[in-house]
């Protein structure tokens, strides 16, 4: 997790959905032959606001390369170049902000994305404003953890995360499908999701659509433009797009058992965290 967060920020970790093409992580990028990459000419003496600020990042990954560190224009913070973008380290070394699209504020200690914690409170108020029954979901008998997933019936991602929907049942996952069209209300896309949605059956519409990209037209009153609002209100930038139940955004396509893995781990630290919170109340 550690790593994921400062490669994701920096916009170098795909997010393996389909309004975006794939791209390597960033410490999985081999050089050409004979390239070293610019970094520091010398360490920032210890004890310094520039060594706490280069030590709070490697923390994060060690692999990446502070190519450079110095005063900020932001008071209480000094400014680091790595990857060719900005980084903005507290002169403590705890928080980490990075500016522009795709940004967060990190607090290096608890390795918590203090911006994903605000997203994901809003990410759930918006999905509770969608009918249950306007979900399509494919659910094994007692689920252990339940995820949204916004799909696309035209996204090769998301034609290979339902292809493989057995092995996320067999991992004790419910997934909750809600509709954004990607190509935009108004288009053949767009309709081919309401015509599923208005199916007699949206379980087999859905995965016929996915197999062989046809369904039969079909038109009725129907949530298609509500659910696609939805999913741009909650910063989605390509699908599919995976929220847990607390509405952290878990990325696109993740392959079933790391995706158990990952909702195991966060259900753990929410009951320590949980066990934390109860220890201190009743101090």
């Amino acid at each position: 997790m550690k790593r994921t967060l400062l490669v994701a920020a920096l916009g170098a970790l795909s997010l393996s959905a389909c309004a975006k093409s794939p791209e390597p992580a960033a410490a999985d990028v081999v050089p050409p032959t004979g390239a070293t990459p610019a970094t520091l000419a010398a360490r920032p003496a210890a004890g310094t606001a520039d060594a706490r600020a280069v030590d709070a990042i490697k923390q994060l990954n060690p692999r990446i390369e502070v190519e450079s560190v110095g005063a900020a224009p932001l008071p209480g913070f000094r400014e680091a170049i790595v990857g060719g973008q900005v980084v903005y380290v507290s002169d403590d070394g705890r928080y980490l902000f990075l500016p522009g699209p795709g940004g967060a504020l990190i607090d290096g200690k608890t390795d918590r994305n203090l911006t994903e914690v605000a997203l994901a409170g809003m990410r759930t108020r918006l999905l509770a404003t969608i009918p249950d029954g306007e979900r399509i979901v494919f659910s094994p008998p007692n689920p252990v953890h339940t995820v949204t997933v916004f799909t696309d019936v035209e996204c090769g991602y998301c034609r290979k995360l339902h292809s493989e929907i057995d092995q996320y049942l067999a991992q004790g996952i419910a997934i909750e499908y809600l509709a954004f069209p990607r190509m935009g209300i108004g288009s053949e896309d767009f309709d081919k999701m309401v015509s599923v949605w208005c199916a007699d059956d949206r379980k087999q519409a859905l995965t016929d659509a996915k197999a062989t990209g046809k369904v039969k037209d079909r038109d009725c009153n129907n949530t298609v433009t509500m659910q696609y609002n939805i999913g741009q209100r909650v910063g989605l930038t390509g699908t599919p797009m995976i929220l847990a139940e607390d509405g952290t955004q878990l990325g696109g396509y993740v392959p079933a058992k790391a995706l158990r893995e990952t909702l195991d781990k966060m259900a753990a630290e929410k009951t320590t965290a949980d066990g934390a919170t109860a220890s201190a109340g009743g101090a």
